[in-house]
């Protein structure tokens, strides 16, 4: 394991914390599988009832590091796509805390976690097409049954940003904080879900999302195919090029 990402538990809490802030947290594929193993040892531990992940509070994800991203995609070595079908089949409670860069895997991967606290300085962004990409992550699913699609189509299409009111408007947030406040909030919310029964916790989270359970699994393969196709695109390496040259 290297320091870019640090773990911790304490009373039933695992807690990831993305630590390459020189970064942004871009995530590179170590990380993305430093993070996938992390979620396996948490899902296989008896002891842990509850993740929580977070950077710090003026930061959370900058997306993927687009020149690790562009390296390791030419030989189809994308961490990233496992990361995603391992965070997919997760049976235990996600917290997480967001601030500043939220961008692209950073909010989408929010998507799968059960709360969300987020600093008023976050700036969510999923601007996929703006690379030559799709979304990823079941984002086409998940996204668009809580906002519909046109609404779904702006964000993963257009990339606007958005900020933590908006997000919470979205249903994205649960809760929108100081930034100095953020981390606190966070970890009182995930200690408290990891002191209900954990049975009953872990067999109320299944019930919530049986209905999407199926069909998500599946949009994130449909996904995963087309974002290996693109990412070999003309364009994409085009725009990819030309944004190293800025």
């Amino acid at each position: 394991m290297t320091d870019l990402i640090i773990t911790k538990e304490n009373q039933g809490v695992f807690t990831i914390i993305l630590n390459r802030l020189d970064k942004k947290n871009a995530l590179n594929n170590i990380m993305y599988k430093e993070l996938g193993l992390h979620l396996n040892y948490a899902k296989n531990n008896d002891n842990i009832h509850c993740v929580l992940i977070h950077g710090d509070k003026n930061c959370f994800c900058a997306g993927n590091d687009l020149q690790d991203f562009i390296e390791c995609s030419q030989d189809d070595s994308l961490a990233a796509l496992d990361f995603i079908r391992i965070l997919n089949a997760f049976n235990k409670p996600i917290v997480a805390a967001v601030a500043g860069a939220t961008i692209g895997i950073g909010t989408t991967l929010l998507l799968h976690c059960d709360m969300v606290i987020a600093a008023n300085n976050t700036k969510f962004k999923l601007p996929f097409t703006q690379l030559g990409l799709c979304p990823e992550a079941g984002s086409t699913l998940l996204l668009t049954r809580l906002i519909g699609q046109n609404r779904a189509f702006e964000l993963l299409v257009l990339g606007n940003v958005f900020n933590a009111e908006q997000a919470k408007e979205y249903g994205i947030v649960n809760q929108v904080c100081q930034p100095n406040e953020l981390l606190s909030i966070a970890e009182k919310t995930a200690l408290a879900i990891a002191s209900l029964p954990s049975d009953a916790v872990m067999t109320s989270r299944k019930l919530i999302r049986q209905a999407t359970k199926s069909s998500l699994a599946q949009v994130i393969e449909n996904e995963g195919d087309e974002f290996s196709r693109l990412v070999k695109t003309d364009a994409c390496k085009e725009i990819m090029s030309m944004f190293f040259k800025r």
